[in-house]
């Protein structure tokens, strides 16, 4: 069923407030090789140090639709060094309500393998501190409405494992685990509920000759609602012979079940990109459908990449490890 996005505004603004305050939110930036943005134990995991940017608009052709703005950097310490750490700016803005955060990341990495084989056993910890706004200023001329800005400080803090062998990739993410906020008045912190538990894992097999595939899933579930969502992927790469590119590209498929405000809904995402020498862009669509779709349903998503500070290849592993075409 389409709906009149203008007429819902207040109701998204106001009714998914404390769905907000999950501070940064899970689309599909990670199927760009963008996993740290999920998943804290990702940080330094690969070979090089990766810059990420991304750029995000939902309901296109809506006026005031939401969007999300992210920037990421994480690396090891030094090269040969097992701890990690990460650094994610973003900025997510949904009608009258808006969110701005600095997260930072702390990682350790277990090399289990050999010069041949890849073989690492990875935990993350993030911690994170949000401001969280609804400006009331911009809304109708209604006397009922306080004609103010509001705003609310969060903390945050997500924990996280990962385990890496060769071609297969998993992980095991809580998310907001001491997720708590503190309102203009009152300056305790109160806690919220709203963890998040997220599974997943993939595996990257083929001939670097021709074509390689990475299927994934990724599974999560929200403690408050009891809201569960799934992801089915979908990726393949082709290596261009003699030119230090590589192009990719695929599909991943969301079901939401059991707690959505929005009843069950379903996204079909294909996605494109191409990574050159220590470059990647890649662009993601997003098709809406379900009980609800707002406008025309639609989600346009640009993802800019460069990897830095790479050090020396141990063995053979998932292209979010092995992340250099040179």
């Amino acid at each position: 069923m389409k709906i009149n996005v203008t007429l819902l505004f207040l109701l998204v603004s106001f009714g998914l407030k404390v769905r907000a305050q999950e501070t940064l939110p899970i689309y599909f930036d990670y199927l760009s090789d963008n996993v740290f943005l999920i998943h804290p134990a990702a940080a330094g995991v690969g070979e090089c140090a990766k810059i990420r940017l991304t750029a995000r608009q939902q309901w296109a052709g809506v006026r005031n639709a939401p969007e999300l703005q992210t920037l990421s950097f994480h690396s090891k310490i030094r090269p040969d060094s097992k701890a990690a750490y990460g650094v994610v700016l973003f900025n997510d803005k949904n009608g009258f309500h808006s969110q701005k955060a600095l997260q930072g990341t702390y990682a350790y990495h277990l090399f289990l393998g050999n010069e041949n084989q890849f073989n690492q056993l990875s935990f993350g910890l993030s911690m994170s501190v949000v401001q969280n706004q609804v400006d009331q200023t911009t809304f109708f001329n209604d006397p009922t409405v306080s004609q103010v800005i509001e705003s609310n400080l969060y903390v945050n803090a997500d924990f996280g494992m990962a385990y890496h062998y060769g071609g297969f990739s998993s992980y095991l993410t809580i998310k907001n685990i001491l997720l708590s906020a503190r309102g203009q008045l009152n300056q305790e912190f109160e806690s919220l509920n709203l963890r998040n538990y997220i599974l997943g894992a993939g595996y990257f097999f083929g001939d670097e000759d021709k074509i390689q595939f990475e299927p994934s899933f990724m599974f999560q579930y929200k403690d408050q609602t009891g809201e569960k969502l799934v992801d089915l992927n979908m990726k393949v790469y082709k290596t261009l012979k003699n030119s230090k590119a590589q192009l990719w590209g695929g599909v991943s498929y969301r079901k939401g079940f059991d707690g959505s405000v929005f009843g069950d809904s379903n996204y079909v995402s294909p996605f494109v990109g191409v990574n050159y020498k220590r470059y990647m862009f890649g662009y993601t669509f997003t098709k809406q459908s379900g009980d609800i779709v707002f406008g025309n349903g639609n989600f346009h998503q640009l993802s800019f990449g460069m990897n830095v500070l790479c050090a020396k290849r141990r063995g053979s592993a998932c292209p979010n490890i092995n992340g250099r075409l040179f």
